[in-house]
């Protein structure tokens, strides 16, 4: 039987590897899709390419969706998460002069202590910080904002957006002082001497949710067995690439010319947590820095959109209540009940719950048996509980 052909954008990430991993090793073909993979240059071109019909799926900042469901963004089609692809994989950057200040007053980078490292850059840090992030919606920005916010700093960061893979050369430029991105854009930085990482973005925020499966509302009514069939595949490659076994082989996948197109080495620092911190070779062990499946990583937490929805609404003065109820339409817990029970994931009896509240991995009741929720805590203790049920 001929497979359906699928078009998939993604921007050049190690947390694309779920949907370049199901293309390559046949997870995709095992749903009889077949995936033709696009790489993207910016996150605004994967939203507008997929409001305009150009691909059915689309790699996404999670909070992308949230922000587009609130009326910030270009008049589209309804666009729907369906499932998380990742959490974590984002790192803080500083650059090397900046680092070496850090560095004469103290600070040793040890990786671990975001209070500490966020205090040691208020007290180096130029009078208004330039933190480049990839887009104004992203998880990067929350951590930021939120990391920055608590360590003290009294004038908001100058935030200026660029396209992850630029990054290095954007604080090469001197145009911004610190960054958030994900791998291997931050160690890239590094190898080419311009930076030193300060911390992983899970010292922030144990579990930051960080990309999504996100789809037209009317692709998915038109087409739910392609959904369905999508959905599974990929969830799939994202549970082969939580063996610990499988990083290796996926970095070499991922390294390729057709996909992130840089040395595999570059690939396995994020994939396994081993990161070079610093251009002299300083390397940092970071558990867990990054998930595709282990934990619950890929359940679409209605409450995730809720706490995107209100950040977002007060900074652009929107009325939160409104916008985490429009949000929260737009994480499509049903859709993942529906497609990936008979394939065997694990189900919280609840679509919502309190954000930041486990500070540490928990066994919890699940639909059916148990299943084991990923820490989640914020590094200054605050939880965010929905003010809806789910």
């Amino acid at each position: 039987m001929p497979l359906t052909p699928v078009r998939l954008g993604y921007v050049p990430l190690i947390d694309a590897a779920p949907l370049i991993v199901a293309a390559e090793l046949g997870f995709a073909a095992e749903e009889g899709l077949e995936f033709s993979l696009l790489r993207l240059g910016a996150w605004a071109q994967a939203r507008d390419m997929l409001g305009a019909g150009l691909i059915e799926a689309a790699h996404m900042l999670v909070p992308m969706p949230v922000a587009q469901a609130m009326g910030l963004g270009p008049a589209l089609p309804d666009l729907d998460l369906v499932m998380f692809l990742s959490q974590g994989g984002q790192a803080v950057a500083v650059s090397a002069a900046l680092a070496a200040r850090m560095r004469d007053l103290g600070h040793d980078f040890d990786f671990r202590d975001a209070r500490k490292a966020g205090e040691a850059l208020r007290r180096a840090a130029p009078e208004r910080l330039h933190v480049g992030v990839p887009f104004h919606f992203s998880t990067q920005l929350e951590l930021m904002q939120h990391w920055l916010g608590v360590c003290g700093f009294d004038a908001a960061p100058e935030v200026v957006t660029v396209p992850p893979p630029l990054m290095a050369e954007s604080m090469a430029a001197g145009e911004v002082d610190a960054f958030c991105v994900g791998e291997p854009w931050a160690s890239s930085a590094v190898d080419r001497g311009v930076a030193a990482l300060l911390l992983p973005g899970t010292a922030v925020w144990a579990s930051p949710p960080e990309k999504g499966l996100v789809l037209r509302r009317d692709f998915i009514a038109a087409e739910p067995e392609m959904t369905g069939a999508l959905m599974r595949a990929i969830w799939r490659a994202g549970r082969w690439l939580d063996e610990r076994e499988n990083r290796d082989t996926a970095a070499e996948i991922l390294s390729r010319r057709e996909y992130l197109d840089l040395p595999a080495e570059l690939a396995e620092r994020g994939l396994t947590g081993r990161l070079q911190v610093t251009p002299s070779g300083e390397i940092r062990h970071v558990p867990g820095f990054v998930a595709f499946h282990a934990g619950a990583a890929t359940f679409p937490w209605k409450s995730l959109a809720a706490l995107f929805a209100q950040r977002i609404a007060r900074r652009y003065g929107l009325q939160p209540d409104a916008a985490m109820r429009r949000a929260m339409a737009h994480f499509r817990t049903d859709l993942y009940r529906q497609h990936l029970r008979a394939a065997g994931a694990a189900l919280p009896g609840a679509s919502a719950r309190l954000e930041g509240a486990l500070t540490e991995d928990r066994e919890v009741g699940a639909e059916k048996g148990q299943m084991i929720l990923r820490a989640d805590a914020f590094f200054d203790g605050t939880v965010f509980e929905p003010p809806f049920a789910d």
